[in-house]
């Protein structure tokens, strides 16, 4: 897996990103949750706002856009609304 800031592998080999969209206030505390969780795997949590990525993907706005914030770990849902932390702990330590 890469690192989605800089394009280096993570050191736990997961890549983390979290769906988002602007004016989230769930979304903006998810992802300091997130930061706070995948420092401690040297993973570096990426976002990507879905009403941006709309523009060429409509569908990631259509299945998700109404769930946010979602984590997805390695390109998979993980948790929606809320950070699972004790099982995204479990999963980044594998």
């Amino acid at each position: 897996m890469t690192n989605p800031t800089d394009g280096s592998a993570a050191p736990s080999g997961h890549e983390v990103i979290l769906l988002t969209r602007a004016g989230c206030g769930l979304c903006a505390t998810a992802l300091e949750q997130l930061r706070a969780i995948c420092a401690d795997f040297g993973v570096e949590p990426g976002t990507v706002d879905v009403d941006v990525a709309a523009e060429t993907d409509p569908g990631l706005r259509a299945e998700y856009g109404d769930r946010l914030p979602v984590v997805l770990l390695d390109g998979r849902e993980h948790s929606y609304f809320d950070v699972d932390e004790a099982r995204l702990r479990a999963d980044l330590g594998r």
